[in-house]
């Protein structure tokens, strides 16, 4: 194991922590000035953890939604606990299996680096140190912030791993261009509006749907066409969109709530298109519905096209591709708001809104 200096190191920590979600986690969380760090030996860092200093951390709704969970958030995370899993922040230690290789940059001591964590865990990224694997971590772009960075985590990296695994092989345009067609169900979001990015850097056409006062956002992060779901048809719309334009080949949704686009997507999708959804009200309605959409076969009355339900898995390379998108100016975070670390609960509160643009961003130290 290699570590900083132990004077680098400090022996406790300032962590936001919760025993309890009753009522709701933001107003469980307590500022702890003197919270442990999480263990970081030889044994505990083992071939392929690191030790993080984190400077800045993003929210996600799964941040809250596991965490209040009757009995699964009690039993699956040990408490106290630091919610959070995305992160940016500076390598202070690294496991002995760490030190890189030809296909692997190496993680050393002082990098600035960027990714997410696993899961939920005791050690989450709303402190001030936690815990990391290899293969949720990249090395920070020259040019990218660090607030900027702790942004992507899990919603740059669901926003990926929803689009470009299931593009479909197009015939590449004299201008270099595909001529993929990606709708995106609720684009003015975290997920959404990285996916709308995502989309645009690997040539597509991109359509959304979001509210009339997000429309413009999403027009300039690049999406060729808006719906506005409030005041129309989102299904005929496409419709409409598929017949004058052609149809689309690869549908991302990020609300989940209507299930209706699913079962209706064959009128404005081609017949290997793939209906990708990450987004999903917790509940047994939604297991029933998810199990109706996997087995209910189209001849019966079921989809008729390809369902995947995303469970997003970290992967350094993809971060690194993220990564260099952000320093070529290709793809950027939308920061809802940035808030010092004193003001986390806040956080919370925003973000269960639902109707924050983008992301909300802890800072929690200066690099």
């Amino acid at each position: 194991m290699a570590t900083a200096s132990a004077a680098s190191i400090p022996s406790t920590m300032r962590a936001w922590q919760f025993s309890s979600t009753h009522g709701g986690l933001e107003k469980n969380l307590t500022l702890n000035t003197a919270a442990p760090l999480p263990p970081h030996d030889a044994h505990s860092l083992g071939k392929d953890k690191l030790l993080v200093q984190v400077l800045a951390m993003s929210l996600n709704p799964v941040d809250y939604k596991i965490a209040e969970l009757p009995l699964v958030g009690r039993f699956a995370i040990k408490t106290p606990a630091s919610p959070g899993l995305d992160f940016a922040g500076r390598v202070v230690a690294v496991g002995e299996g760490l030190q890189g290789d030809s296909s692997s940059p190496k993680t050393g001591i002082s990098e600035l680096v960027f990714g997410r964590l696993d899961g939920p865990t005791q050690f989450g990224t709303l402190a001030e140190y936690t815990l990391a694997r290899r293969a949720g971590v990249a090395l920070l772009p020259k040019g990218v912030s660090p607030k900027d960075a702790a942004c992507v985590g899990t919603a740059g990296l669901t926003a990926y791993q929803c689009i470009v695994p299931h593009l479909p092989r197009v015939k590449r345009q004299d201008d270099g261009s595909d001529t993929a067609r990606v709708f995106i169900n609720g684009g003015s979001g975290g997920t959404g509006t990285f996916g709308i990015q995502i989309a645009k850097a690997m040539g597509c056409y991109v359509a959304t749907s979001c509210s009339a006062g997000n429309a413009e956002l999403c027009r300039n992060l690049g999406a060729d066409e808006v719906v506005n779901y409030a005041a129309t048809d989102v299904i005929e719309a496409l419709t409409q969109s598929a017949a004058k334009n052609g149809k689309f080949d690869l549908v991302v949704d990020n609300v989940g709530g209507d299930g209706r686009l699913f079962w209706q997507c064959h009128r404005f999708t081609n017949p290997k298109a793939t209906y990708v959804q990450v987004g999903a009200p917790i509940g047994l309605h939604t297991v029933w519905e998810m199990a109706t959409k996997y087995l209910w076969p189209g001849l019966l009355g079921g989809g008729k096209r390809k369902f995947k339900f995303l469970g997003v898995g970290n992967d350094s390379r993809q971060f690194e591709e993220i990564g260099k998108w952000m320093a070529d100016g290709k793809v950027r975070p939308v920061v809802a708001e940035a808030l010092p670390m004193q003001d986390a609960p806040k956080a919370f509160e925003k973000i269960k809104t639902e109707r924050t643009k983008g992301k909300i961003v802890v800072v929690l130290s200066e690099e």
